[in-house]
């Protein structure tokens, strides 16, 4: 080996762990951005600003209060399967909303019901047809961890049982278009059933420990490399 080759390997663990360092500090820098979205989110669902009225192309927020007039699809409902509340399972009732004739959808979940016969959930489930005004926060569609499969496989008639889906999923199976957020309907609106809405379970100081971690991790990494460095002047 002669000695540009030599040279080239000398330097090439460093090149090697500053890469892996700046991984890890990207990692780290993620879970910090994480976490301060987690903060803010709980901040925003904490406070209690008044509900605002929504109109359609409105920009809206997470967990911010809204007020929508339109008329529910009673016929076209959602049953969100393998929802635990207090230890039992059942399911999320989303129902679609019409905000305007020719827009998209604003999915709405009522809340949870406890698993039972599937014509006791339909007679649960029923709804009217008549203009209303839902009071609720911005939320989303629970997420899983990892999906399998497609989330309407077992779907039967109306409504019809989804497992995870997507806005996409949902919007495929309405034959419309649907709003890219849920309104979860206010505890104390009419039309609805089990409602404890709570921000995402992961809170921001887990996110916060797990930026130290990968922090420390550079850190360590970065002292072995200059330990190295410095040991490898020194014997010169």
């Amino acid at each position: 080996m002669n000695a540009t080759s030599a040279n080239k390997t000398d330097w090439l663990p460093y090149v090697i762990g500053t890469v892996v360092v700046a991984m890890l500090a990207s990692l780290g820098l993620w879970q910090v951005a994480r976490g301060l979205d987690k903060r803010a989110g709980l901040d925003a669902f904490s406070a209690e600003g008044g509900f605002q009225r929504y109109y359609d192309g409105m920009e809206v927020r997470p967990f911010q209060q809204l007020r929508v007039d339109g008329q529910y699809v009673g016929d076209r409902q959602i049953l969100l399967d393998n929802m635990i509340v207090d230890g039992r399972v059942g399911h999320f009732v989303v129902t679609p909303l019409t905000v305007s004739a020719d827009g998209p959808l604003l999915l709405v979940n009522r809340g949870w019901i406890e698993r039972g016969p599937r014509d006791q959930i339909e007679s649960q489930v029923q709804l009217g047809g008549a203009s209303v005004t839902a009071l609720g926060r911005v939320g989303r569609l629970p997420r899983a961890g990892m999906r399998m499969g497609d989330p309407f496989a077992d779907a039967g008639d109306w409504p019809k049982h989804a497992v995870y889906p997507v806005a996409s999923d949902v919007s495929d199976q309405l034959g419309r278009d649907v709003l890219p957020f849920v309104l979860l309907l206010d505890e104390k609106e009419p039309n609805g059933f089990v409602r404890q809405w709570e921000p995402e379970e992961m809170s921001a100081s887990r996110h916060f420990g797990y930026a130290f971690q990968w922090f420390a991790m550079a850190a360590m990494l970065s002292a072995l490399l200059i330990f190295r460095f410095w040991r490898k002047r020194k014997r010169r």
